[in-house]
């Protein structure tokens, strides 16, 4: 988000070859999500997530030297798989080294680092862009600078011990206690060893589910909501402002250097979105936060779109529409950005919460992914009103879901 306008110059992107360019990494990070967990349970957290450093590494160093969009592609698929298993094994590790009473704290942080990380690479595009603006590969400059958090990784994580709980499921006990007494009192360490164990074990146990599950009726209505609510999250469009945001606001009408400032606006506000949207999320019930969550999605997708249709061309214009593209990104991240992932994590019986969960992330990396590949051809077909009046459409339709299913 803002390398592709001069990325598209450089290596003449048409609106479909844009849309595979850029949707090809969530396509990889779906098989890295469903993979991720396997190879974490297999050979520890730690261990996944120093690979996958080294996979980001040699992910963001091939995007930027990439001498052809279909070279570009195969780099992206790489980056996607360290994606999705990032975001698989990360919480899990947050999770299991993390004391009980900041267990939630620290892993509901994950996600205000994410954004945050979105928003620190929408500055950063911001600033390359003024000081090279000028240079052809400008974009390269752009790609390359991701590899500095992919050292900082990996040499973060060879200083960091394995989980204790994995180490416990390994039954490597000596092990799992020596990491507790790094990261807890000694005495406290060992109180905890009984509790490790014991959520070892249902780890254990949580891991036996599988696709013959899928023939109880009530066990598939689960897993069928929750990969719908996934669906619905990514239909929103709401990773259509986070890859294609700063194109979307030279459509609107900003100069391309200006579209790449205003584009940070999105970023700061996906920040503030998240952080309010942690802070409500145990005062208000679960199923109000959604409905309200879809209900203002869906008010300012028609706005966005009225505005572009109905406002008549006016220096104005640009900033009206990124008003409300600003107020649907605080929206969705105050609520349904967080609120779908901590569902998905709650409403599944135990013995099958790892099938299940796979299953509906899986379903929600694949429609990111659909999105992220049609938005380019869609806004370039039949402009951004229709466009934002489909996403309208659907966020009235994740409404009519959640009256009747969830």
């Amino acid at each position: 988000n803002g390398a592709l306008d001069p990325m598209k110059a450089d290596l003449g992107l048409t609106p479909v070859t844009e849309g595979f360019v850029v949707s090809i990494l969530i396509f990889g990070a779906a098989i890295g999500a469903a993979i991720g967990g396997r190879l974490a349970d297999r050979y520890g957290r730690r261990h996944n997530v120093l690979v996958l450093a080294g996979i980001f590494i040699v992910g963001t160093v091939g995007c930027a030297l990439a001498p052809t969009w279909q070279v570009l592609a195969v780099f992206r698929f790489v980056l996607g798989f360290a994606v999705g298993g990032a975001s698989t094994t990360v919480p899990v590790y947050l999770a299991e080294v993390a004391p009980a009473e900041r267990r939630g704290s620290l892993v509901t942080r994950n996600e205000v680092m994410i954004v945050s990380g979105q928003f620190a690479a929408f500055l950063i595009n911001a600033l390359i862009i003024n000081l090279w603006g000028e240079h052809t590969s400008v974009w390269r400059f752009m790609l390359v600078v991701a590899v500095l958090p992919a050292i900082a990784l990996l040499l973060g994580m060879l200083r960091l011990p394995e989980s204790p709980r994995w180490l416990a499921s390994r039954g490597r006990d000596d092990e799992a206690l020596a990491v507790l007494k790094q990261v807890r009192p000694a005495d406290r360490a060992e109180a905890e060893m009984a509790e490790v164990r014991a959520l070892a074990e249902e780890d254990r146990r949580s891991q036996t589910g599988g696709w013959a599950d899928l023939a109880v009726p009530w066990i598939r209505r689960l897993v069928v909501i929750g990969a719908i609510l996934g669906i619905f999250q990514q239909l929103t469009g709401i990773n259509s402002i986070m890859y294609y945001g700063t194109q979307l606001l030279q459509t609107a009408g900003f100069s391309s250097n200006g579209a790449v400032i205003a584009n940070t606006a999105n970023g700061l506000f996906s920040v503030l979105g998240v952080s309010v949207g942690i802070a409500l999320i145990n005062k208000i019930d679960r199923r109000v936060m959604l409905i309200g969550g879809f209900a203002l999605i869906a008010a300012f997708h028609v706005l966005v779109g009225a505005s572009s249709l109905l406002l008549p061309e006016s220096p104005a214009k640009p900033y009206v529409i990124l008003l409300f593209v600003v107020a649907f990104v605080f929206s969705m991240q105050g609520t349904l950005g967080p609120l779908v992932w901590l569902m998905l994590s709650e409403f599944f019986p135990l013995g099958i919460p790892s099938f299940a969960m796979g299953v509906s992330v899986f379903t929600l990396w694949m429609a990111n992914a659909g999105v992220t590949f049609g938005f380019p051809p869609t806004v370039a077909a039949v402009g951004i009103a229709p466009t934002f009046f489909i996403f309208a459409a659907i966020g009235v339709l994740g409404i009519v879901f959640t009256l009747t299913q969830v």
